[in-house]
């Protein structure tokens, strides 16, 4: 054998090994996803990256990203879990596309899903109206509201908006402008949304969440020149039956161990009560803030107790509330108050309390200065920057305030 046709032996033999060994698929990159929520098909964009048992998949809240606790990609099966809201993405890659459900823990039946490769999508941009701005959607909720806010940035034919309620914001729904209307929607692992928007010829909205009924929007200004009714507003929603009482509450925390209103950690402190649930997505848009709030304020003598309100599973083994403080970076005092349904049995010194979140403001005397219904996420633009400013500066006045001698008796819920 010469030296040549040895060579070229050698170097089969080191090639053969990889030959017909198939490559690991990767699934990195941005997805063109869909769930079925009911009957309604939600369209939203999701992406996913890394490998093999360090795979992690993320969905989109505008510019945020929910990110998965855990993932893995192997023998073509992808599996995300999401552990702050306890559910869980599964699905198998075939021809090219994922197939497979979301799982929501005890909290309803899956959503089934798709998702193909993201590709651009060309839009014509000819004649689309503009409907960017704010505006006055006229509604009755079950809440007692008569009116929301609908936020509209447009670039073009792309449009992004927010609707506004008095317990926070649909996330960003994002969309194009097709066949006479914008078509928009939102999913970030909770809140699927799909909402049409079909402009008037009178120059208002017609807005269908999902397949309800059409609700009319009126750009804000004109809406208040004609004296329609106005957005809630947040902090006169939620009241106090009788303001001269200290709020009072006694729940476990996570130990097990009774926490209340009158223990001494209270004492002469301005505390925030914040009825919250590891389930809420607008609790986990307030979260990053009363987090920031208490390690700025703690050391001056804030104090914020979480009343938790979890399904009874949850309340046996608060799996998902653990996660959700551990992601977050939750380290004020966090109780187990009850099920969603026992909110106002279980807080029964407020009036019209029925939003997720809700934050009492309690002065240093124990008595409720304000209550603030619901919290505008990010999403919300300056309406969540307001709201911040506000609470923040709320705080601050009450900081400032002297401790008085019967500050004491009044939390424990006595008067002279």
């Amino acid at each position: 054998m010469t030296r040549n046709r040895f060579l070229l032996l050698a170097a089969a033999l080191v090639l053969a090994p990889s030959v017909g060994i198939a490559q690991p698929q990767s699934l990195a990159g941005l997805w063109d996803a869909t769930v079925v929520v009911g009957d309604v098909t939600v369209p939203f964009r999701m992406e996913i990256a890394g490998t093999g048992s360090s795979v992690k998949g993320s969905f989109f809240n505008g510019d945020q990203k929910v990110t998965s606790t855990t993932g893995g990609f192997e023998n073509g099966s992808l599996v995300l879990s999401f552990d702050e809201y306890e559910t869980k993405l599964e699905a198998t890659l075939k021809d090219g596309r994922l197939e497979g459900q979301y799982t929501r823990g005890t909290r309803g039946a899956p959503y089934p899903f798709q998702a193909q490769r993201f590709a651009p999508s060309k839009v014509d941009a000819a004649d689309v109206p503009s409907i960017a701005g704010l505006w006055n959607v006229q509604v009755k909720s079950s809440k007692g509201e008569d009116a929301w806010q609908l936020i509209v940035r447009q670039s073009g034919a792309e449009a992004s908006a927010v609707i506004l309620r008095v317990d926070g914001d649909t996330g960003v729904l994002t969309g194009t402008y097709s066949n006479g209307k914008f078509v928009l929607s939102h999913f970030s692992g909770a809140r699927p949304l799909r909402v049409e928007v079909t402009p008037q010829g009178d120059g208002t909205l017609s807005v269908v969440q999902n397949k309800d009924n059409p609700l009319t929007a009126v750009r804000s200004d004109i809406a208040r020149a004609k004296g329609l009714p106005e957005p809630s507003d947040p902090s006169r929603f939620t009241t106090m039956k009788d303001p001269t009482e200290p709020l009072r509450f006694s729940f476990p925390d996570l130990s097990g161990r009774t926490v209340s209103n009158t223990d001494d950690r209270f004492r002469g402190k301005v505390v925030i009560v914040n009825i919250t649930g590891s389930w809420c997505p607008n609790c986990h848009d307030e979260v990053p803030f009363l987090v920031e709030l208490y390690r700025k304020y703690h050391a001056q003598g804030l104090e914020i107790v979480g009343l938790s309100f979890e399904e009874a599973a949850q309340l046996k083994n608060p799996t998902r509330l653990r996660s959700f403080m551990k992601r977050y970076g939750v380290d004020y005092t966090m109780l187990l108050a009850g099920e969603p349904k026992e909110l106002t049995e279980k807080v029964p010194q407020a009036v019209n309390l029925n939003s997720f979140p809700t934050s009492f403001f309690l002065g240093r005397d124990g008595r409720v200065r304000s209550v603030h219904a619901g919290f505008p996420g990010a999403a919300s633009g300056k309406f969540h920057d307001e709201a911040k400013h506000e609470i923040a500066t709320l705080v601050e006045r009450l900081l400032a305030e002297r401790v008085t001698s019967d500050a004491g008796e009044r939390r424990g819920g006595k008067r002279d």
